[in-house]
């Protein structure tokens, strides 16, 4: 595993844009499928330990400036 992620938590965080964008498509009868499947891959990697769920955290965050989670320590703590 690359150094660089070893500290992120393989959860991509909902800030909430994805499931509003979806759920007015839905109101509007406009396929948005897309949308409506990275939603779904974010509900997905929450609890997994995915390397490419932290991929996507890392990216989300990049280019958007996403929360990322971080792994928690023994005690339970966040790092």
């Amino acid at each position: 595993m690359d150094s660089g992620l070893a500290d992120i938590a393989p959860i991509v965080a909902d800030s909430g844009e994805g499931r509003w964008t979806a759920l007015e498509a839905i109101e509007q009868g406009v396929p948005a499928p897309v949308l409506s499947l990275a939603l779904i891959m974010r509900f997905a990697s929450q609890g997994k330990g995915d390397y490419t769920d932290r991929l996507l955290a890392m990216m989300r965050n990049s280019f958007g400036g996403h929360k990322i989670e971080h792994m928690a320590e023994p005690s339970g703590k966040a790092k």
